[in-house]
């Protein structure tokens, strides 16, 4: 489990490789990842867009940018929780993902909060760089 605390929106993430619908002798790996969004401040926000940066074990680097998560903009008032389950596929074992949302209140403001930079590994990565 990784977890960040950004203005008081704490993001904790809880990654699982997928082996049933990897193919390592195809070099397709996949994970689903579990998102728990929790607003510990005094305001509402709501979620706009996304921005994920994925490397994998040999460098390569994807970026993927959005609105919302799995569409939906989800708002949270003060105590309010959003879970969600999305998926990353690699060519390689292992690799990171990190990101951030931009968040916005109900006055206009927008700003970003930290997704934890966290590590994806296979049972096939003999080595667990991450």
């Amino acid at each position: 489990m990784y977890a960040a605390t950004t203005h008081r929106i704490k993001v904790t993430v809880i990654p699982a490789y997928l082996e049933s619908q990897s193919s390592p002798a195809e070099n397709h790996y996949v994970w689903a990842y579990t998102i728990h969004l929790e607003n510990m401040g005094e305001r509402t926000v709501q979620l706009q867009n996304r921005y994920w940066k994925i490397t994998d074990a040999a460098g390569n680097v994807q970026e993927v940018r959005g609105a919302g998560v799995v569409g939906e903009q989800p708002v949270l008032k003060p105590g309010d929780v959003f879970n969600y389950t999305s998926g990353a596929a690699l060519h390689t074992p292992s690799g990171i993902m990190t990101g951030n949302y931009e968040m916005s209140t109900p006055d206009g403001e927008h700003f970003l909060i930290d997704i934890p930079t966290f590590s994806l590994d296979s049972a096939e990565q003999i080595q667990r760089p991450n």
